[in-house]
């Protein structure tokens, strides 16, 4: 046994000691004497522990998420166990992620919370008011978003971006698409995930395919769908009742898109299995479409400064306005660009071509689209900095040869990225050391 999981054994122990002797203490003391006892360890993790001081804040907080989509709660011990196991897997991909050196510093975890803010139509102040009704310090919501995004930016690093595709996979797929008689494009589906270590045993592997099984049976006599994901999946979206939303066929992993394709909204699939473990689906609805398909472009240009600590959002703010009053006025956007903006296409006098939907941040997205050829933006704000933009063309056109590979390519990395990071999860956590100790409360 590796010395610091023993000195963490004896310091559980030293816990469990500690907490007979105010047990006892709590036994011969007067009535009126209130006793706290100490926190107790439920997991280990390599060389972390997971406390039940852990543990009851995120039940709390998914008990509190569940009523409010009205999803039945699965019985505490189960939802528990749940909710343990996923702390687990959490925790793994921290610690990967610190061997990594992967991290994120306070100015991108500001920008991001203000992001969130913005999306929720307010502002930094009114987001952290709304937290605080529902019972969330704004500390805890930052260090939890914190750990959200290195582990998004560890999936990069280690799933993502090792995705290859062939040539010959976007032309093999571009045509399966204009070979395809499918009405149905998108679908709206749940699925609960039963994952299967790489090393299980046939028993191991038998009893999650009885799980699996049970899912199904209980489901189609009319258990909640969101219940049964609670208490049994080990999805990502476990906790908010298995749903991935609307997607578009080609972003469905062929495992499902091969059931769904029998299936009709309302019904529950029969058990799936893949090397990562049981799946079970639920069709909620479907749609199609056989329109061409037609997208607007926008040709744009734009002057960006960036924000640090050479240059305050305020004085960047400031200078742009400034600029604006004087392209306005009649001096050249792209002559102002060329001497003024910090982005790469200064060169060009900001020109950034024809633009997809997509092709830019949300932020700078919505500032063009909200313009008329012709109309510059006041300065905007987006993770890149403070811009003016202007609108040059707008056009509708179907996509181009190009543009149909770009996003061919697109679809079949995110089609391999689910599965292989569910692959690569699974063996993170099973090289992992785990210890469970509920059964000690």
């Amino acid at each position: 046994m590796h010395r610091p999981i023993a000195l963490m054994l004896r310091a559980a122990l030293g816990v469990a000691l500690a907490s007979v002797a105010a047990l006892a203490l709590a036994q011969s003391a007067p009535s009126r004497t209130r006793i706290q006892l100490v926190d107790r360890i439920i997991a280990v993790v390599n060389q972390e522990v997971i406390t039940q001081f852990e543990l009851s804040a995120r039940m709390q907080r998914v008990t509190r998420e569940l009523q409010q989509r009205n999803t039945p709660l699965p019985d505490r011990e189960v939802l528990e166990r749940q909710l343990v196991e996923r702390m687990i897997t959490e925790r793994v991909q921290l610690q990967r992620a610190t061997e990594l050196g992967l991290r994120v510093d306070d100015q991108q975890l500001d920008q991001t919370v203000a992001r969130v803010a913005e999306n929720n139509k307010m502002s930094v102040e009114q987001f952290e008011s709304a937290l605080a009704r529902d019972g969330i310090p704004i500390q805890k919501f930052r260090e939890e978003l914190r750990s959200e995004i290195v582990i998004s930016r560890l999936r990069d690093r280690e799933v993502d971006n090792r995705i290859s595709i062939s040539e010959n996979e976007v032309d093999l797929y571009i045509t399966e698409q204009a070979d395809s008689k499918e009405t149905a494009s998108e679908y709206e589906l749940s699925h609960i995930v039963l994952r299967v270590p790489e090393q299980a045993s046939p028993e191991q592997a038998e009893r999650q395919r009885g799980r699996a099984e049970e899912v199904v049976k209980r489901s189609r006599a009319g258990a909640d769908f969101g219940q049964m994901s609670a208490a049994y999946s080990d999805a990502p979206e476990a906790m908010t009742g298995g749903e991935m939303g609307w997607r578009e066929r080609d972003r469905i992993p062929d495992l499902y898109l091969n059931a769904l394709s029998k299936m009709r909204p309302g019904e529950v699939s029969e058990v799936l299995r893949s090397p990562a473990g049981f799946h079970v689906l639920k069709l909620t609805n479907l749609r199609g479409s056989g329109a061409p398909l037609m997208i607007e472009q926008t040709r744009a240009r734009h002057i960006l400064l960036r924000v640090g600590e050479s240059t305050s959002e305020a004085e960047a703010t400031r200078k742009l306005q400034n600029l604006r009053e004087r392209i306005v006025n009649g001096v050249n956007f792209g002559e102002i660009a060329k001497l003024n903006s910090d982005d790469g296409s200064a060169g060009n006098g900001g020109e950034l071509g024809w633009l997809y939907p997509g092709d830019t941040v949300p932020e700078f997205e919505r500032a063009m689209n909200e313009l008329k050829v012709g109309e510059i933006t006041q300065p905007i704000k987006s993770p890149f900095g403070m811009h003016l933009i202007q609108v040059l063309e707008r056009r509708t056109a179907d996509m181009s040869s190009d543009r149909k590979r770009l996003d061919a390519r697109r679809v079949l990395r995110d089609k391999k990225s689910d599965e292989a990071y569910q692959e690569w999860l699974r063996q993170l956590r099973d090289r992992a050391y785990v210890e469970l100790r509920l059964e000690d409360r």
